[in-house]
């Protein structure tokens, strides 16, 4: 039998199942049971449709993790509208680009990001324009409550099929102007069945929101918890005594969060001592960059929370790899050297690690070469640039998304990023991986946060150049020096890995996500060069 996969079937079970079961903790400090959510989407959907919202049309969502931005995006989905959620910490031109790229015809924006839009209105095809609160916005808004109350949830939901493109997810644009990664109700559906399998959700789950839901719509957690009838409960934002408290008083479950986000608690717990769960046992997953191990101790050893270290990219879903093998980490504290590793594939997908004539390297765990995935939940291409889309299934071998990212591969098919392809550092024709030497960084007491990119050098062609963010928080007077750093690096480091250039910085620039930005750090030290790579 084929019954299509779509993305609406997620609120439809919540609502057939758990009707009567909270579902939202909103940021307002309303609650919403799964029957609730379920009108409130539908009053949303025949609003969008009375003002001409059809089939295909893109509807861009600029919002913080709220209630708003749940309802917006299935509210778009049952009209068969295309969800387009955009990063809330992009500026005016980022957005300019975007709502012209994706040919954006209505917007849903949190009334504190909104006067991002005002500003370029005039030079985009959005036609419609909401806001979560149009008093306290800018401009000319119609008001999301205001809609609701007006509407009688009658709405057609059109015929869809599983291989329609139902979201468009912009890439970070790290490296040039975003592209918008098209994604399917099959390929979202899929990718919701396997986070729902390895990150182990179920119906009993309080979810807390400290991943963005633009992102890869919250790592497909938009439809996995709703589906499984678990609890979201929403944020506007991050803050480190606010998570603590939710979670005992939430008495949350399970959540995501950056190494970063992960450090800012540590930091909270080490000066605070205070509870870390409430009246469930926690379980975490990072991505974004490999947390060091110090970073994993302190979660499960001092938190008692359990960590799944996960690994993808917009374009894969994103979540492609775990490092939640319980049957091939050894025990004790030498789990730690294994969960910090990105993993092995998610079900039903296909991670290989190949070299630059497309041949699968050695399971030596020495061998670097490129992670390529094939996988159900991997997209279908970019928005409407083919050539983009063809490079990045043809690179190496035929028919594999390339990551960008190199790895090595061990016995057991688990992969470790060594680097990003082009940040890889060859300094006098050596290969050094950034991350080893940031996981050293991170050892050292004085240092909060590490970014390690390769700089100019005249003798090695390139040498690593370290930004460190004080433990202090004072650049000025960091609590140590460059000299005593480059002596911790030669204690753990083979010599021609040493860190020599050495900048203390109030912070570290990042994305939404928590992905520190390497490439605005390698402009800066590469700006006087006319290639961003060294001949060494």
């Amino acid at each position: 039998m084929h019954k299509p996969l779509l993305t609406t079937d997620f609120l439809d079970r919540a609502r057939t199942h758990y009707g009567d079961q909270e579902a939202v903790v909103a940021t307002t400090g309303e609650r919403f049971t799964y029957g609730e959510l379920g009108e409130r989407v539908d009053l949303l959907s025949a609003a969008l449709e009375e003002r001409g919202i059809e089939k295909g049309d893109r509807v861009a969502v600029l919002d913080p993790n709220t209630h708003y931005h749940l309802e917006a995006a299935y509210a778009i989905m049952q009209l068969g509208a295309i969800h387009t959620p955009l990063n809330y910490r992009l500026v005016p031109d980022d957005f300019e680009y975007i709502l012209n790229d994706a040919g954006v015809k209505a917007i849903i924006a949190d009334h504190e990001h909104a006067e991002k839009i005002d500003p370029v209105r005039k030079s985009v095809p959005t036609e419609l324009y909401i806001s979560n609160d149009a008093s306290a916005t800018e401009g000319d808004w119609e008001d999301f409550e205001e809609l609701l109350d007006s509407s009688d949830g009658d709405y057609d939901r059109p015929e869809m099929t599983e291989d329609e493109v139902i979201t468009i997810n912009y890439t970070s644009g790290t490296t040039g102007d975003p592209k918008g990664v098209c994604r399917t109700h099959r390929a979202e559906t899929l990718h919701a069945y396997l986070i729902s399998i390895h990150q182990e959700i179920r119906d009993d789950d309080v979810y807390l929101w400290t991943l963005p839901m633009f992102h890869v719509n919250g790592w497909g957690h938009i439809y996995a918890i709703t589906g499984m009838g678990a609890k979201h409960v929403c944020t506007r934002g991050i803050d480190a005594e606010w998570i603590l408290k939710t979670v005992r008083d939430e008495g949350v479950s399970y959540l995501c969060a950056a190494p970063t986000v992960l450090n800012m608690l540590i930091e909270r717990y080490e000066e605070t001592g205070e509870d870390t769960t409430g009246s469930n046992p926690v379980r975490a997953a990072t991505a974004g960059a490999a947390p060091p191990e110090a970073t994993i101790r302190a979660i499960e050893d001092d938190f008692g929370w359990y960590l799944k270290h996960v690994y993808g990219a917009t374009e894969t879903g994103p979540l492609i790899t775990t490092s939640d093998a319980r049957r091939l980490l050894p025990e004790g504290a030498e789990r730690f050297s294994i969960k910090k590793r990105q993993g092995i594939g998610y079900l039903g997908t296909e991670i290989r690690v190949v070299d630059e004539d497309g041949e699968d390297v050695p399971r030596d765990n020495g061998t670097i070469g490129e992670i390529v995935v094939r996988g159900n939940q991997v997209m279908d291409g970019y928005w409407e640039k083919p050539e983009e889309t063809e490079e990045a299934f043809s690179d190496r071998i035929e028919g594999y998304y390339h990551t960008g990212d190199l790895a090595v591969i061990d016995e057991h098919g688990m992969i470790s990023i060594q680097d990003r392809k082009k940040d890889i550092i060859i300094s006098g024709g050596e290969n050094i991986s950034s991350i080893e030497l940031e996981d050293t960084l991170f050892e050292h007491p004085a240092v909060a946060d590490a970014a390690v990119i390769p700089a100019p050098s005249e003798k090695w062609g390139e040498t690593p150049k370290a930004f460190l963010v004080p433990a202090n928080g004072d650049p000025d007077e960091p609590g140590t020096s460059a000299e005593e750093i480059t002596e911790f690096t030669r204690e753990h480091l083979a010599g021609y890995k040493v860190v020599h250039e050495i900048e203390f910085v109030e912070e570290l620039p990042t994305t939404a996500t928590g992905k520190i930005q390497k490439f605005e750090l390698r402009q800066k030290e590469w700006n006087e060069e006319d290639r961003m790579v060294g001949e060494g």
